[in-house]
């Protein structure tokens, strides 16, 4: 775990692993969507816009209640500069997404402050249908980069981390953090948890995209996990069960976020710093005033954007112009 990963390599593959848990209908718990109907859809339509520069699904990106756009912008716009190519894994979805993707045939995650996520069949199979998908992608890649979309994904990872031990924080999309929301749940799905077993964990307290996740890690060689919390409480399931070298980028916004810990994590956390409080739009700004944060890869990708010479400032520069095409219109 220790050697720094090879950022130079040639055969790099993003790969967005996207899916739903019900945790997420808890009221107050995300904001990952305009509206709570809308939220089932923020996965696939971010896995859209990153194809297209638009979404098919809904009619406009996937935003906060008051605007804020989805950080698939971001990942767009560090996937245009370094022309990597993407690959989409359905894994728990509730709405598919209309772009090519592959399937790990796992169910929607349930809401684990009523019931146990999925069952141990189900986490065996997403975990082993993973780890196939892995090696096939490790021949096609020397390098993955493996980033997520799930709302509520922080807080299934919060309890993944507190069935291993930890006394878990855990980032959120929003700027004043539901901290004793998520921290009530997460004490009540963790009495379910039986035992340490990765499997037992995931299958108690987790959800589809963490499992997704850590299966491509059993099957692939060398993973930079693009994200904040989730990759942390991912990054420790996968010791115990990947033979696999990973490492993890995220923002600074997660990184800065006094209710997030990434000092959890059992590998090297990169944290990318996107200039964006410099930006002249207030909706791109907001990032930089503790919303949303992360996701999509955003912190991941810009980082791997800057490591194959893209500075901060065309970072930026590119990211505003995505801005005012994408979300404001101005073609």
């Amino acid at each position: 775990m220790s050697k720094i990963l090879d950022f130079t390599k040639e055969r790099v593959l993003f790969t967005l692993v996207i899916g739903n848990t019900k945790t997420a209908e808890i009221p107050g718990i995300t904001v990952a969507g305009a509206n709570p109907e809308l939220v089932k859809y923020t996965p696939p339509a971010d896995a859209e816009l990153l194809y297209h520069g638009r979404c098919l699904s809904i009619s406009s990106v996937p935003a906060t209640p008051d605007g804020k756009p989805t950080p698939a912008l971001i990942s767009y716009t560090a996937l245009r500069l370094t022309k990597i190519p993407i690959l989409v894994v359905d894994s728990g979805l509730m709405i598919k997404p209309k772009i090519p993707h592959l399937t790990l045939n796992a169910p929607v995650g349930e809401n684990i402050a009523l019931q146990r996520a999925m069952s141990i069949e189900d986490v065996k199979r997403v975990l082993e249908n993973g780890r196939i998908l892995g090696e096939q992608l490790s021949k096609l890649a020397d390098l993955l980069i493996i980033g997520e979309s799930i709302p509520a994904g922080t807080t299934t990872a919060g309890a993944v981390l507190k069935a291993l031990g930890f006394e878990p924080k855990v980032s959120s999309s929003m700027p004043t953090n539901p901290i004793e929301l998520k921290q009530k749940v997460i004490e009540e799905a963790v009495k379910r948890v039986e035992s340490r077993d990765p499997i037992e964990i995931i299958s108690a307290v987790g959800d589809p995209v963490i499992a997704g996740v850590v299966g491509i890690l059993s099957g692939c060689r060398t993973a930079l996990l693009a994200g904040g919390t989730q990759m942390v409480a991912i990054a420790n399931l996968a010791k115990e069960i990947a033979d696999c070298e990973f490492e993890i980028a995220t923002t600074e916004f997660v990184a800065k976020d006094k209710t997030a810990d990434l000092s959890l994590a059992p590998c090297r956390v990169h944290v990318a710093e996107i200039e964006i409080s410099r930006s002249k739009y207030p909706g791109l700004r907001a990032y930089a005033e503790g919303f949303v944060k992360e996701g999509v890869g955003a912190g991941g990708l810009a980082f791997f954007a800057y490591e194959r010479g893209v500075s901060k400032e065309k970072l930026l520069t590119e990211i505003e112009r995505d801005y005012e095409r994408i979300v404001l219109g101005n073609f």
